[in-house]
């Protein structure tokens, strides 16, 4: 097989063209071994383009990651360094309001870190998720353990109304519940009830979740899922929710909410499709 030395030259400068990131594409459908080693060389052109691409993508989401975490710490690492340096002339009484305020600042920061963590995980495809049977009360009898000084603080109670045994990664719904619970201790009123039932149809098996509250607003449901738009409460961070739809989500699954009102409160739906 004769090449010459102009089309070597040509097929030098596209694979340059190529690893730079420009269109490249070298092939001519004939036959012969010049043409196999054209259609070779543009499948692993464009496989290498596709692998920057991904790449890029990848270094966007950790960027927007990094730069959410900065922007969201800069209030509460503002308010500790404030608050350590009025307890230097403070009297003792007001040194202990100062220290509780800078652990419960310090306790708000670490979940927003792991959260934000865990999202990250969750959008870069990097999180494992294994599937198992396992009931209901198992799942909010772990997920419980996580709000249990939120809801003793507000008085709360969860009361569970049925059981039912589904297919979903343990720790990671484990994890959606926690926000579902977090987010309506937060909606609802001190001693209140929070109610979770299930249940399954022939799509999806379900958990969900009914806060005390005065139900959602119209305009309240459009910002729900985004990160940092939807809190409650003046120390949330409104991300627990995100976090559960991504997690949901990763497992083929998703949440629907039923917006409640005169005097029902919202209910949050876990959805596992069949």
């Amino acid at each position: 097989m004769w090449i010459s030395k102009k089309e070597l030259q040509s097929l030098s400068e596209g694979i340059r063209m190529a690893l730079d990131g420009q269109p490249f594409d070298p092939r001519d459908h004939k036959e012969g071994a010049l043409s196999i080693l054209k259609n070779d060389i543009y499948i692993l052109a464009h496989a290498e383009q596709e692998r920057k691409k991904v790449l890029a993508k990848e270094n966007e989401h950790l960027a927007e990651y990094l730069s959410d975490i900065s922007h969201q710490l800069k209030t509460p690492i503002s308010s500790v360094l404030l608050m350590t340096e009025l307890m230097t002339d403070a009297p003792e009484e007001k040194r202990q309001e100062f220290f509780l305020h800078i652990k419960k600042e310090v306790r708000h920061m670490e979940w927003l870190v792991t959260a934000l963590l865990k999202m990250a995980k969750l959008d870069a495809s990097a999180a494992h998720f294994k599937k198992e049977k396992i009931s209901v009360s198992d799942l909010l009898r772990e997920a419980r353990k996580s709000v249990e000084i939120l809801l003793d603080i507000r008085n709360q109670s969860v009361r569970p109304a049925n059981d039912l045994s589904l297919s979903c990664d343990r720790k990671w719904t484990a994890e959606a519940l926690i926000n579902l619970l977090k987010n309506a201790s937060e909606c609802s009123p001190e001693n209140s009830e929070i109610l979770v039932d299930c249940g399954e149809n022939p799509l999806y098996d379900w958990i969900s979740v009914t806060d005390a509250g005065e139900g959602l607003k119209k305009e309240q449901l459009s910002r729900l899922f985004r990160k940092f738009e939807n809190s409650q409460k003046e120390d949330g961070y409104g991300i627990g929710l995100p976090l559960a739809l991504s997690i949901m989500r990763a497992q083929n699954g998703d949440i629907e909410v039923m917006p409640g009102g005169n005097g029902v409160g919202a209910t949050f739906f876990l959805k596992f499709y069949k």
